[in-house]
């Protein structure tokens, strides 16, 4: 989905991961990441690999510096909100211009990682683990 207001144009992709969802935008820019209002590296608590993950569609591309990255992301934790964005990033990136899908899904930014949390199951204390057994 493509708006342009004030001669700027917008790009949009959605991402998942986990319980995780971000709506990301990229705008002509200086390549500052803005994460629910705060800067992205405040967010991600500085962390270099969730920082690394949000970058990561850019920095494949070369556009590190020429976007800003705009995101609403809520649910889950960090790892599974990076991993959202980079997802929503990567499909922002293949709106601007579909000669960028190749290289991103070949770095697989563009799949979404299918893990997430298994269902507990009556009888036991959590997905798998079972209570303590007792002889007698």
């Amino acid at each position: 989905m493509t708006s342009s207001s004030k001669n700027a144009v917008v790009y949009w992709g959605t991402g998942r991961r986990k319980t995780s969802v971000a709506r990301v935008r990229l705008v002509p820019g200086t390549g500052k990441i803005t994460i629910n209002g705060r800067p992205g590296d405040h967010y991600l608590n500085f962390n270099p690999s969730y920082i690394a993950a949000v970058k990561a569609p850019l920095l494949t591309l070369g556009l590190g510096d020429a976007y800003d990255v705009l995101v609403n992301v809520f649910g889950g934790g960090l790892t599974g909100q990076s991993d959202a964005i980079k997802q929503g990033a990567a499909r922002a990136l293949c709106e601007l211009s579909s000669d960028n899908r190749k290289p991103l899904k070949t770095e697989g930014h563009l799949s979404r990682d299918p893990r997430a949390k298994e269902r507990r199951k009556y009888g036991l204390k959590k997905a798998r683990k079972a209570p303590q057994f007792s002889k007698r």
